[in-house]
């Protein structure tokens, strides 16, 4: 909440130096986050020209996810995730650009550090999927999310790992992060080979399309994806204050969606755009889509009233329903 505080300020000190618009000055002081981290990531791993826009078009791109989790003890916590969700977006750009790779999975913590070490013996680097909260320089909360990292090293048991930089940290509490994540315990991901053939631009637009359009986990939460997830949040907004007497958690919630935690800035919709014009298509529909992002994020972290809040979702969501419509006309 105190860095929240802080930006506002920082915001609004840039306003009056360079009389930009809350929106611009916004964006300015998150361009450090305009970078999506598994495409990020995935670019410094494989090295070579691949932009990280191409990589992350071909790992889904955008998609939309709007839930409140109640979890023991904690407030409700919201959470929108503005990246293609749920299917992981490392493995699929890998496959749309043609690199081999091999996914290692085991129960067992000693045949995991043996496979990893031999990886890094053999390949000098592998990605490895981890409790995001478990690792030391996160934040401490008790949810089992997983992210993505590429562990470059380990010498001494001290292991270093990319984690959006360089950082180092015993093998005992790397291995604790590696075991966090039941579904995905001890995934390593080893790339084999280098691209091979055309990246598949197409078979990625449809697939992102089809996620924002249709079912995605084809069960009645399906409701919270894509454009009609982003059509609850637009509905849900202007009850808020039923739901939470503190608004400013929420708020804070929706701007770090949409900025922040899983995402680019702007809803990761302008890289997006950059990845539709790389390709030789028209992106303009998903920056006018990845401004308007932004005004809502500007807008939560102002704390306007809700109902203008509700309306600068509403207007988003019909900048999506066209830039989605031009999509799936190709």
């Amino acid at each position: 909440m105190t860095e929240h505080k802080h930006l506002k300020r920082r915001v609004r000190e840039r306003m009056a130096k360079t009389g930009e618009s809350y929106t611009s000055a916004l964006r300015q002081l998150t361009r450090a986050k305009a970078h999506h981290h598994e495409s990020a990531l995935l670019r410094r791993f494989l090295g070579g020209p691949i932009s990280e826009a191409m990589l992350f078009g071909l790992g889904g791109g955008v998609g939309f996810m709007y839930f409140v989790f109640d979890y023991k003890g904690q407030p409700p916590m919201l959470t929108v995730v503005a990246q293609a969700h749920p299917e992981p977006m490392i493995p699929a750009a890998l496959r749309r650009l043609g690199v081999p790779f091999e996914v290692h999975r085991t129960g067992s913590p000693r045949v995991a550090e043996r496979t990893l070490r031999a990886v890094l013996d053999a390949r000098g680097r592998a990605l490895c999927r981890v409790g995001r909260f478990q690792l030391p320089w996160r934040p401490d909360l008790p949810f089992p999310d997983p992210v993505d990292v590429a562990v470059t090293g380990i010498s001494d048991d001290v292991v270093t790992v990319d984690d959006d930089r360089e950082r180092s940290l015993p093998l005992a509490e790397f291995m604790a992060a590696w075991s966090a994540v039941k579904k995905d315990k001890h995934q390593l991901i080893e790339v084999t080979g280098g691209p091979a053939g055309e990246p598949d631009v197409a078979g990625a637009v449809a697939w992102t399309a089809a996620h924002l359009t249709g079912p995605v986990l084809g069960n009645a939460f399906d409701v919270n994806f894509g454009l009609s997830g982003m059509r609850k949040l637009a509905a849900q907004i202007p009850a808020w204050d039923r739901r939470w007497a503190d608004l400013s958690v929420p708020l804070r919630r929706l701007y770090e969606g949409l900025e922040v935690e899983y995402t680019a800035s702007g809803g990761s919709r302008p890289l997006y755009a950059d990845f539709l014009t790389e390709a030789g298509l028209d992106g303009r529909a998903y920056r006018a889509a990845g401004d308007q992002w932004s005004r809502v994020s500007a807008a939560a972290l102002e704390g306007v009233a809700l109902a203008e809040l509700g309306e600068l979702v509403a207007e988003a969501v019909r900048l999506e329903e066209q830039a989605v419509a031009e999509l799936r006309a190709g």
